[in-house]
């Protein structure tokens, strides 16, 4: 019975997704609620404010457990290590208002979407749907399943044949108004909250200024048996048909097409406006869900909110139309402002050990709350002056501003990034970039120039490659199949009278020295796109064609890894179909006596010395006239090619590249690149880059999956060098080829590509760690994989860092503890970091900064830290006497000190060079504790002896009834042993104990100020703060002033009183001790780095990250790396999931 209800109260939501939740259901109590309001009010309102901080808290006390199906309270918890908890209330739609069809209250569906869940949602005969909004995405009860289940988008088990057949001819009214009641407004809305609210929550103006432009879009839309009409986009529902009509559109939903293509630029969604083919769903009687037969090249067939299409092109059928597959924040830009908007927290060790430092104050001040008690009964004092000074000894331990400290770092850093064109979305995430070990980077646009050169053409005749035609060439690229591929081959559009496109098909046009012809797209009715016609150039080689009409094209896909066009030249008959793409695909899909048989050779020699490679073919397509080349199939027609050669084209790397890479593994942190492009190619460019030393050796690792009855297999092979050869192999064994883990630097690297890398995931996990802590170079990797692999390098302790240009990166950016985009576009916003210089010069200076921000946060802590214990004690010492510090005495040491030192203390810049060491990540670290610890054991010894000195000083009185100083600077001091002559206010603040430890304990706080500004090696040296550097020198002559100006104004004032001038110049030498012990304990010995790593070879400590213990490990081991062997995994192992991400080639 408890398990039937445990399992109706609590259930998952988005399973198995990124955004998975457990909910459970809960019912309000009236007598709670009430017990709960009262608590309100004579809290005044701290009970409440305290429950919007703890919503669980909320949920117990004003409700109690109970189904689901029951609920009006649902409370939501994370499944990740954080169990974040979020209170949400049902809430009902009434759809009994609508004007509904007859037979609607009965068993008849009430949409005609036989499978949508919104029939199963409707309660009957009320009419009703529960619902809840939770992150922007509204979830409906569906009653069948009892569970909560998405709205706002078309089921994912439609197929196209119903997706065509169902929503082709639009909806009907009823539905329409049904969908917008049920599914919401499609607009994606960033609420602009008052100005009570911004106490407690974030504000959001810019993205609000962002996303606003995008609701109100005007659209036709098609419905049936009512035609077309105008509409604003913020009422399209999903399973509405609408026009395109070849205007540029703003798209603002997410739609499938059903009919024409279209041009879009997605330069929100990947970073790169680079015009993109989309092409329409096809109509097929296939029973197979529609993304599942698109495979993962779904995305061809979805136009994406926020994305612009910038023309189109009709079929003979009419207009393009599009099906709207998802609305609101339920659309790919809906969930990019999703992600800005709750995005997801970080665990990093600063935050909890801040916590842990608080409540060990905590713990200081509860004894001081003791001591206080203790000490003002035991004189019996009144009970309001006994909790008064209690809470004030309490409050004085705990210095309230630490939390904020935390971030004054951050802030001036965020400013500096921002001066270095670096934009940051989560700032908490500075921080975390200053302990970055290991960055990864995206290799094309990344580590390489965007654009690629054409350097040559090797074309193939009769199964032999031909000479090579290099670029640039006095002599024009000849005429025949390889220039038909060539010129018609690619993507191209011209748009305002430039051609544009890919950068790669651009080279690869630019080479033949052919022209789009710009008045073939002419406008008809519809202003729609014709056929694309490609023609000689005045520059090009004479060719007996007038030109070559690209007739249907089968878009580039990342997972087929090639792109081909069908074509026809221009007054023959005959059809042609022309394809580029990898070589060892389009290879495969040739007939093979067309292959040369040294193809596989000339292939290496290209690649390893880094050049890209792209092999072309050709066929001569068997149509009939009339035919529509749209029907065609693409299995079919990419079958039994003649292979025509291979493409050549050089990718250069950034001047920028090879200087950062040194730097970074000269302060040791580890570089891998991680690209979509060829392993061979990949590995020659991390040679030139110096990613890999030239003494280091390179193991490519080729995984293969189970065939049949065989086991899945890893096979190690040393990879050729220009001279080296696999017979030096077995030198493994030598000592003197023994992998050298010493630090970050290695003699072997590993390298694979992403099929490998999927092959180890799932059947040699066990062997991944080995292998990652020494991986450096991974190809052909899919954006799932780039995530995945992000993932399993945090899995080791690794803190990653990942550079990309945005275009296929956008999981790894995000999944990384610092993701930075190359990219100035909008999908910009899904990575923590933005870097408006395209170059990786931007990593260093975010790991500079990173790390400067840490160690100012960690010194803004320790120095509030100190001066809430400087405080303490002085204030604990005076309390044994029953006396006090002055208001204004406490003033400035509250306001003119500390208040302007933690304003200016992080001000100080990052150091210029990146040590070869990371500051500490820990709060609770033991250079930190032991550095709080001694000073806060030297002021205790520094004030007691002030404080026990004074007493035995020939002058001294315990109570004084004056505080002039008489001429010659001799105290002359009227005594009353009972207090008599002085005021009450007088006797807790002036004495002489008083006077002595206020300067004592007020420049003391100067001192660890200066002390814990510490420049090198993570920050400038401390003058080059000019604000911090003048304000401390004020602030110490301000307190030496007051200290030794002898004015009865200043002395009334601060409530001192005046004592001979050599006991102040005896104080000021305790505080001239005093900091010269601290500064030398500080900077000679707790952050003397060689010192730490003496004691920590003496003690035997070893790093506890997985990684190091990983290196520690596969030192000792003499097997270790294998290599020219071949491994079978023991036992097939359940398949891995890898998070889905923007499926594109790099």
């Amino acid at each position: 019975m408890e398990e039937k209800f445990w399992k109706d109260h609590c259930m998952l939501l988005n399973k198995d997704e990124e955004n998975e939740l457990e909910i459970f259901g809960y019912k309000t109590q009236g007598y709670r609620k009430t017990l709960c309001i009262t608590g309100y009010i004579l809290s005044c309102g701290a009970l409440l404010l305290l429950f919007y901080w703890k919503p669980e808290w909320d949920v117990w006390a004003n409700c109690i457990p109970c189904s689901l199906e029951e609920a009006d309270i649902v409370l939501l918890r994370t499944t990740d290590e954080f169990q974040r908890y979020t209170r949400k209330k049902v809430t009902w739609i009434d759809l009994s208002a609508l004007a509904l069809p007859d037979g609607s209250t009965s068993e008849c569906p009430l949409v005609a979407d036989k499978d949508s869940v919104i029939n199963r949602a409707v309660k009957k005969p009320q009419l009703k749907v529960r619902c809840i909004q939770v992150q922007k995405i509204r979830y409906i009860w569906d009653f069948s399943v009892k569970q909560f289940k998405k709205v706002g988008s078309l089921e994912d088990s439609n197929t196209c044949h119903s997706i065509h057949h169902k929503f082709g001819a639009g909806l009907t009214r009823e539905d329409q108004k049904i969908r917008q009641l049920v599914c919401g407004p499609n607009a994606i809305e960033v609420e602009i909250r008052p100005i009570w609210k911004l106490l407690f929550k974030e504000q959001s103006t810019k993205l609000h200024d962002l996303v606003e432009e995008h609701n109100k879009v005007q659209v036709t839309v098609c419905m049936k048996s009512e035609g077309c009409k105008e509409l604003e986009s913020r009422y399209l529902v999903p399973g509405d048909v609408f026009l395109l009509d070849g205007k540029k559109l703003s798209l603002p939903c997410d739609a499938i097409l059903i009919d024409g293509s279209c041009v879009v630029n997605e330069g929100m969604l990947t970073g790169e406006s680079i015009p993109v083919t989309k092409t329409p769903l096809p109509l097929t009687e296939s029973l197979m869900p529609w993304k599942t037969h698109s495979m993962e090249d779904y995305r061809r067939h979805v136009l994406f909110c926020g994305t612009e299409v910038i023309q189109t092109k009709p079929t003979g059928r009419g207009p393009v139309r599009a099906v709207v597959l998802q609305t609101g924040f339920n659309t790919a830009k809906g969930d990019l402002v999703r992600s800005i908007l709750y995005p997801k927290p970080m665990n990093f060790q600063l935050y909890r050990d801040a916590f842990k430092f608080i409540i060990g104050l905590s713990t200081i001040g509860v004894l001081g709350l003791i001591y206080t008690v203790c000490v003002f009964t035991y004189h019996q004092k009144p009970v309001a002056e006994v909790v008064a000074m209690a809470l004030l000894l309490l409050t004085v331990a705990v210095p309230p501003a630490i939390p904020a400290a935390l971030t004054t770092g951050t802030v001036y850093a965020q400013r500096r990034l921002k001066k270095k064109k670096i934009f940051c979305i989560t700032p908490q995430r500075i921080n975390i970039c200053g302990q970055i070990n290991l960055v990864c980077f995206d290799k094309t646009g990344t580590l390489t120039e965007d654009g690629l050169d054409l350097w040559g053409v090797l074309p193939s005749e009769g199964g032999w490659f031909q000479k090579i035609h290099e670029f640039p060439s006095s002599t024009p690229l000849p005429w025949g199949p390889v220039c038909g591929v060539m010129a018609s081959c690619h993507s191209l559009v011209v748009l305002d009278k430039k051609i544009q496109g890919d950068p790669l098909d651009l080279k690869m046009f630019e080479g033949t020295h052919w022209e789009i012809e710009e008045s073939n797209m002419s406008q008809d009715g519809a202003g729609a796109l014709h056929t694309c016609i490609v023609r000689p150039g005045p520059k090009a080689s004479s060719a007996p064609v007038e030109g070559i009409a690209i007739l249907h094209q089968f878009p580039f896909s990342s997972g087929l890894q090639r792109m081909s066009v069908v074509s026809q030249k221009i007054g023959e008959e005959q059809y042609d179909l022309y394809m580029k793409g990898a070589p060892e695909i389009v290879s495969s899909l040739c007939r093979q006596e067309t292959v040369p048989a040294d193809f596989l050779k000339e292939l290496k020699m290209y690649t390893s010395q880094g050049f890209r490679v792209i092999a072309l073919a050709h066929k001569v397509l068997s149509l009939g006239k009339d035919v529509d080349v749209s029907d065609l199939e693409r299995e079919e027609a990419e079958s039994e090619l003649v292979f025509l050669g291979l493409l050549v084209m050089e990718n250069r790397l950034k001047q920028e590249t090879k200087p950062v890479l040194q730097e970074l593994a000269a302060a040791r942190i580890r570089s891998v690149m991680v690209t979509g492009d060829n392993l061979q190619t990949a590995v020659t460019v991390a040679r030139s880059a110096e990613m890999i030393p030239k003494a280091s050796k390179v193991i490519i690792i080729e995984a293969s999956e189970p065939e049949g009855s065989a086991p899945a297999s890893i096979a190690w092979q040393l990879a050729e060098d220009s001279k080296a050869s696999t017979a030096a192999a077995p030198v493994c064994a030598n000592a003197q080829e023994k992998i050298n883990f010493d630090g970050e630097s290695c003699s072997y690297h590993f390298a694979m590509n992403g099929k490998s890398y999927q092959v180890l995931v799932k059947h040699f996990y066990s062997l991944l760690p080995k292998i990652l802590v020494n991986a450096t170079v991974f190809a052909r990797m899919s954006p799932g994989q780039k995530s995945s692999l992000v993932e399993e390098l945090q899995k080791l302790n690794y803190y990653v860092g990942m550079c990309g240009d945005g275009a296929n990166d956008c999981g790894a950016l995000k999944m990384a503890h610092a993701g930075i985009s190359l990219s100035e576009q909008e999908a910009s916003v899904a990575s923590p970091f933005t870097s408006q210089i395209p170059n990786i010069q931007c990593v260093p200076e975010l790991i500079r900064e990173g790390r400067a921000a840490l160690v100012s946060s960690f010194a803004v802590v320790k120095y509030l830290t100190l001066y809430g214990l400087i405080q303490f004690v002085g204030t604990a010492l005076l309390f044994w006497q029953l006396q006090i510090f002055g208001n204004h005495q406490y003033l400035i040491q509250d306001v003119v000190i500390t208040l302007l030192v933690c304003l200016t203390m992080s001000l100080t810049e990052a150091y210029p060079k990146l040590a070869p060491y990371r500051p500490p990540g820990q709060l609770i670290s033991p250079p930190l504790l032991l550095s709080v610890v001694l000073n806060v054991c030297f002021t205790v010894t520094m004030q007691t002896c002030g404080f026990l000195l004074v007493k035995q000083q020939p002058w001294y009185v315990a109570l004084a009834s004056q505080r002039h100083c008489s001429l010659g600077n001799q105290t002359v001091l009227a005594t009353s042993p009972k207090g008599n002559g002085t005021s009450s206010a007088q006797s807790t603040v002036l004495s002489y104990e008083d006077t002595t430890l206020w300067p004592l304990t007020t420049i003391n706080c100067i001192i660890v100020a200066f002390v814990f500004s510490k420049g090198k090696p993570f920050r400038k040296p401390i003058y080059t703060n000019y604000v911090f550097s003048v304000l401390l020198a004020l602030q110490l002559a301000v307190c030496l002033f007051l200290f030794f100006a002898d004015f009865d104004a200043v002395y009334s004032g601060m409530q001192f009183l005046c004592t001979p001038m050599i006991w102040r110049v005896y104080v000021l030498l305790m505080l001239l001790a005093t900091f010269c012990v601290s500064f030398f304990t500080e900077d000679v010995l707790l952050q003397n780095k060689h010192l730490w790593m003496l004691i920590k070879a003496c003690f035997g400590y070893q790093s506890k990250s997985q990684y190091r213990k990983w290196q520690r490990m596969l030192q000792r081991d003499p097997n270790w790396p294998p290599v020219n062997t071949k491994d079978f995994a023991a036992k097939r192992m359940a398949e891995v999931y890898v998070n889905p991400s923007y499926e594109q080639g790099d």
